[in-house]
């Protein structure tokens, strides 16, 4: 039983009923339409197109029916200083080469003053740049097969092509404002959810999707929430849609404001755009003011403040209860993560989907990959605010002198003093993430690995000039993102 509809509830039902068709397991999704959605987030990570693929969408359809564009990383200005500028790429920089890491044969000719930016070595910032696009290859021996690509794309249509999607297949839609949550007078589990019209639904494993409310596994089972707005103090929102008036471009921008940060990401149709702000430091008719002056078109809606907290359910799954997207945590979209942690939920799940005992260790696994999945983004989000050396408003000179989490002092230190990236097993961002993140936001390292001293000068200067050549000849090459589009996913095949 799926309570909420909306992005995590419908990428819920369609991945469940994908993965579990022909297993006799039945899945119901009751929603309201009186209840609206969130519907900020309209930026994604690569890992939904491995989503899309699994449940044997075709991407082009898909494209068209929810106006997406293409995204190959997020720009990021302002953030470090005011005039900065710089790229989160899907991709790879450069090649690495006898087991070290390029960034260290980068830092190498850098700190001798024969190498600038090191973004000339990524093919994704180059093309964002560029404004252009194209396939990755397949071959590892091509450059392009060093990236990825995401979506930029309306999520109120995402749902309802997978609202399609399930029904299709046999998902069940009822109807109806759930008002209670009953639980059992034995070991407190959910018994059944009665509606505002006196119907009752029940099942035997509820997926609460119900949003920031947490109809099912707060509200009913009072499991309580782990608060991070200390390391992330945005808390509220306004989003405006607004008119394209410039070529549509392959990447999200986040651009830094007085007391928080704008987003803004192009859709085939329209651009979102968003001010998500601290309302310690600002009013929302101050937001409003900095989010309606700095738009590029014509502005489609008011746009209506959205209030939130960063942090996480301390449990995610209790008793008969899994919580999956807001319901279960929420932290701001300044890496596009929201629809990334719904379906790291639903992955999860459908890996331990319980018998009807709802064993202990299958709950715990769970809550442990959840946690480590929401701390990592975490602290991967809390470095974009401290590696900063803004101090010309009170919202940037808290962020920047703020007490951080220990796991994330601990890898700013460490690259620091030695260019080391701190790997991991489980969590979202990887080597080149925290690369583009600490160079672009000034934390460039005192020294570099010693073994890239194996290359001599003359080796080092051709092959950084030769993968500067390759990446610059195969941008060139491209189509422009806009010309791609066109061809690709033209509005009128939805």
């Amino acid at each position: 039983m799926i309570v909420g509809g909306g992005t995590a509830g419908w990428m819920t039902a369609a991945g469940l009923s994908h993965v579990f068709r022909n297993s006799g397991i039945s899945i119901e999704l009751v929603e309201s339409d009186q209840i609206g959605t969130i519907g900020v987030g309209e930026a994604t990570l690569p890992h939904l197109r491995f989503f899309n693929e699994r449940l044997g969408i075709d991407e082009a359809e898909f494209m068209a029916r929810t106006s997406a564009t293409f995204k190959l990383g997020i720009e990021f200005r302002d953030w470090a200083r005011i005039g900065d500028a710089y790229v989160h790429p899907f991709g790879d920089y450069g090649r690495d080469l006898r087991k070290v890491a390029f960034h260290h044969y980068w830092l190498r000719a850098h700190q001798a003053g024969r190498e600038g930016r090191i973004d000339s070595f990524s093919l994704p910032v180059m093309m964002c740049e560029a404004a252009r696009f194209g396939m990755p290859s397949a071959d590892p021996r091509s450059v392009m097969s060093s990236f990825s690509y995401a979506y930029q794309l309306d999520a109120s249509r995402y749902a309802a092509f997978l609202r399609e999607y399930a029904e299709a297949r046999g998902v069940i839609r009822t109807e109806g404002k759930v008002v209670d949550c009953a639980l059992t007078a034995e070991g407190g589990l959910v018994d059944f959810l009665r509606l505002e019209d006196g119907r009752t639904v029940t099942g035997d494993l509820y997926i609460d999707c119900s949003g920031f409310r947490g109809l099912v596994i707060e509200q009913a089972l009072k499991t309580g929430f782990e608060d991070w707005t200390e390391f992330l103090p945005c808390d509220r929102a306004i989003a405006v849609p607004s008119r394209m008036t410039v070529e549509n471009v392959p990447y999200t921008r986040a651009t830094a404001r007085e007391a928080g940060w704008q987003w803004r990401i192009p859709l085939q149709h329209r651009v979102g755009n968003g001010y998500v702000y601290c309302s310690r430091f600002t009013s929302d008719e101050r937001a409003r003011e900095v989010l309606m002056s700095n738009l590029e078109g014509e502005a489609l809606a008011d746009g209506k403040v959205i209030r939130f907290g960063a942090g996480k359910r301390k449990a995610q799954w209790v008793k008969n209860c899994v919580a999956i997207g807001l319901s279960s945590g929420f932290l701001e979209p300044l890496e596009s993560t929201s629809i990334y942690l719904i379906q790291a939920g639903i992955t999860a799940l459908a890996e331990l989907l319980p018998t009807r005992d709802m064993r202990e260790a299958d709950i715990g696994e769970f809550n442990r990959v959840m946690d480590l999945e929401y701390e990592r983004v975490r602290d991967f989000l809390i470095l974009h605010y401290h590696a900063t050396e803004r101090d010309d408003t009170p919202f940037w000179d808290y962020v920047r002198t703020m007490p951080i989490p220990d796991s994330l002092a601990y890898k700013m230190e460490l690259f620091r003093k030695t260019g080391t990236v701190v790997q991991y097993k489980d969590g979202l961002f990887l080597h080149p993430s925290w690369i583009a993140v600490y160079l672009g936001q000034r934390v460039v390292p005192e020294r570099y690995d010693p073994r890239a001293d194996g290359v001599s000068e003359v080796d080092l200067a051709r092959m950084l000039s030769e993968m500067k050549s390759m990446i610059s000849g195969a941008v060139d090459a491209l189509p422009t993102h806009e010309d791609f589009l066109r061809q690709y996913c033209p509005p009128e095949m939805a």
